[in-house]
């Protein structure tokens, strides 16, 4: 009964959080519409992802008006058919209660595909572990299960709460990124397409995610590096026994074609839904004029918790040009580096792709941070030594809660100006550079003492097997032993070397 019970114990302790967390959102959307006046936040709602925008984009759709006309509404034409219905007030009191349960059902089908590729994750590490020879590590990874924290990190962190209560579309972005994820963790290659589409049909940054999904899809799931597993390939027995495929695993192209052809289809209905739904008001023409083109040219310089508000309200117009394809293809410069570096550990790489498209987007909101911070929690056994995590835990708390108080001194009270707000902006953004170098750091320094615990286990093997083979334990080692010898030739070079000259005397 104990051990049952044991067992037992951590679905319970799992599933009460999570149903905690919603019950909060729940109480908090029905209780308190109109006192947690979040949607009005700069640092929650954007001009691709409010509510308010959409409902006017919405408005003008029912007018018989196209719902780019103006400057309100930037944002795709297949959520004005999904949530546009949603924002009619049925009744006093209830300001988009609907829209806020959808966004709730989000949150939680997110952090439920969260858990799920952590424990995916899980295994694949365990495994990868114990064939490095790595038993006490595994043992670690069994005892905390990243998936469980990855999943209510998300649900419980209050960048998430807010964002589901701020009615921002941003769930709805977040659920298809994990969606994509997901898809390609389990070589659900129609999923994992549909997933990258509409994510970047809607937000338009996802697209770099093309990498890792290739290699989720192509190789399989994040592991220590190649040549760990080759290490421990180097025996004759392992050549009989398993023909050298045991944990080598080799790129499949065949599912990452189908990936492109499913995108392809994909794509090509999205284009042909939005064909319909503008078809009476305007073309495709202007709708990426009025969504992407929205986003790469940052013709909106309101405030918000980025940073590219501020330097294009102050550069000349001049030299605008220049440094919009500066800001932009600066993400892209990131991409390829990281992926070689990274390309064994694509969730992980995915990860970072999310943060860096986040600092340097061009409308950013808390809503993007909530979900690169509970993909974090997916390599919570991986980063355990990262460095400077209270300093990090303090500099997003400290900016976050600085940001309201000095909006509200340069807009209501009038005793600030606009660089009060932009220092917090620039404080919050250097604190995400700092998550993803140290993020980064520690999981490089992880495969390096992977790498060496490998490295010593193999020694410990060779040497093992070498005095198992000695007829005479006090003889020298032969040549056919030394030529065999991978990991001992340097310690064994010297006994050689003695042995060689009193062969010679």
């Amino acid at each position: 009964m104990e051990k049952s019970t044991a067992k037992k114990h951590p679905w319970f302790w799992f599933w009460s959080s999570a149903v905690a967390s919603i019950a909060l959102r729940l109480v908090l959307i029905i209780y308190f519409p109109n006192t947690l006046n979040f949607s009005s936040r700069p640092e929650v709602s954007t001009p691709i992802t409010s509510l308010r925008r959409l409902a006017e984009g919405y408005w003008l759709k029912r007018s018989s008006m196209s719902p780019y006309a103006g400057s309100m509404y930037h944002g795709s034409p297949l959520l004005l058919s999904i949530l546009g219905p949603l924002t009619i007030d049925r009744s006093e009191g209830q300001s988009h209660l609907l829209c806020g349960l959808a966004f709730v059902i989000a949150d939680f089908i997110t952090a439920i595909l969260i858990r799920a590729i952590g424990q995916r994750l899980q295994v694949a590490n365990i495994q990868s572990l114990k064939s490095l020879g790595a038993g006490r590590l595994s043992k670690i990874s069994e005892n905390f299960p990243s998936g469980d924290i990855a999943s209510l990190v998300y649900l419980w962190n209050p960048l998430t709460i807010i964002t589901c209560l701020g009615y921002s579309t941003s769930p709805i972005e977040n659920l298809m990124i994990v969606l994509s994820l997901y898809g390609a963790c389990t070589r659900l290659v129609p999923l994992a397409a549909f997933g990258w589409v509409i994510a970047s049909h809607l937000s338009l940054y996802p697209v770099i995610l093309v990498i890792p999904l290739v290699l989720l899809i192509g190789s399989g799931l994040d592991t220590p590096p190649r040549k760990l597993f080759l290490q421990q390939t180097h025996g004759e027995d392992y050549k009989k026994t398993t023909n050298g495929s045991l944990h080598l695993i080799n790129f499949s192209w065949r599912p990452v074609v189908l990936f492109f052809l499913w995108a392809s289809a994909w794509a090509f209905y999205v284009l042909v839904l939005c064909a319909i739904s503008l078809k009476e008001y305007s073309g495709l023409g202007e709708m990426f004029k009025r969504t992407y083109g929205f986003i790469l040219s940052v013709e909106d310089l309101s405030p918000n918790i980025g940073v590219l508000w501020y330097f294009f309200a102050e550069v000349f117009d001049f030299f605008r040009d220049f440094f919009l394809i500066v800001f932009h293809i600066n993400i892209l410069f990131m991409v390829l580096p990281l992926a070689i570096r990274l390309h064994h550990r694509p969730c992980f790489l995915a990860f970072v792709y999310i943060a860096i498209s986040s600092i340097l987007k061009s409308y950013p909101s808390v809503g993007d941070s909530a979900l690169y911070l509970g993909l974090l929690g997916l390599f919570v056994n991986a980063l355990a030594d990262m460095q400077f995590s209270f300093f990090l835990f303090s500099g997003y708390l400290g900016t976050l809660l600085l940001s309201p108080v000095m909006h509200n001194l340069w807009i209501w009270r009038g005793t600030g100006n606009a660089n009060f707000y932009f220092a917090t902006a620039m404080a919050y953004a250097c604190f995400q550079i700092i998550l993803v170098v140290e993020s980064v750091s520690s999981m490089l320094n992880h495969d390096r003492a992977l790498k060496q615990g490998a490295t010593a286990v193999a020694k410990k093997e060779e040497h093992e097997k070498i005095l198992k083979n000695l007829e005479n334990p006090r003889s020298g080692v032969t040549w056919e032993e030394y030529k065999s010898m991978r990991f001992t030739f340097q310690v064994s070079q010297m006994p050689l070397l003695v042995l060689t000259m009193n062969d010679l005397m």
